[in-house]
């Protein structure tokens, strides 16, 4: 599991763009390890700072207008890079969604089996 968090400006309104606010990610991988928990040996699996790297491009590029847009373009990103990860589940939380009313934040969950 990755938990990250990130400055970004994503949503609906102009106003998160201008605004921008802070997402937190949650990247649950399931990983095929091949020979790496026999070796010991990164190179046979996903190394997880590059993970958060590819996580971290992604939320702080393009602005996305849904989060489970967001959350699905790194699940589908995360498969793609590497061949291990069978599965990815992104958990995207969004505390200061501008939704009438006394909420701690937005979550959505999206999968993507590689």
């Amino acid at each position: 599991m990755i938990n990250c968090a990130f400055f970004a400006r994503h949503g609906v309104f102009d106003q998160e763009e201008f605004l921008g606010q802070r997402f937190y990610v949650d990247a649950r991988l399931f990983v095929e390890p091949g020979r790496a928990l026999e070796d010991d040996d990164i190179s046979d699996t996903v190394d997880y700072g590059n993970a958060f790297k590819e996580i971290e491009r992604i939320v702080t590029g393009k602005r996305r207008y849904l989060i489970e847009a967001l959350a699905y373009e790194i699940a589908k990103a995360l498969c793609a890079r590497w061949p291990q990860i069978r599965r990815a589940e992104i958990t995207l939380r969004k505390p200061n969604a501008p939704v009438p009313g006394v909420l701690d934040h937005i979550e959505v969950h999206v999968c993507h089996d590689a």
